[in-house]
């Protein structure tokens, strides 16, 4: 059975629209061809994924996520650590909403998950370009009301 989950860590609790939500991650995950297993989205402050950061990847430097790929053939399941704070931020920086950019990182994640890649520029372009999409798909004039 699949899940999608989420939690938080040095955050309050965020009221998101979070059926919508997996229902959109739900629907990329197919739209890619693949199935639902079980994901977990961590939202935390930069602190809490900074130390992630560092420990597991031996970054020192803020991020706005981080996936953990526990992908078996078609299944895609892992957890994506999102920082908050860095959403906010870009939200900002972006002149988009804090919907829009939180909706953004975890199809991000999710596209990850999915084999996306964002080391070249060519694979940045495709990462954007599906982000795009399937931010597209969602009706935020609906659920930022």
């Amino acid at each position: 059975m699949s899940r999608i989950d989420f939690c938080y860590e040095e955050i309050k609790p965020l009221k998101i629209p979070k059926k919508i939500l997996k229902n959109h991650i739900q629907s990329l995950i197919k739209t890619e061809g693949n199935k639902t297993g079980n994901l977990t989205v961590v939202f935390c402050s930069d602190d809490y994924l900074l130390e992630i950061n560092r420990r597991y990847l031996n970054h020192d430097y803020l991020t706005d996520i981080i996936t953990f790929d526990y992908v078996e053939n078609d299944i895609i399941s892992g957890d994506l650590f999102i920082s908050i704070d860095r959403i906010k931020e870009n939200a900002g920086t972006y002149a988009t909403s804090f919907l829009k950019e939180l909706f953004r990182v975890i199809f991000h994640g999710v596209l990850h998950l999915n084999g996306y890649k964002d080391k070249t520029k060519e694979d940045v372009k495709l990462m954007r370009a599906k982000e795009n999409y399937y931010l597209s798909e969602v009706d935020f004039s609906e659920i930022e009301k």
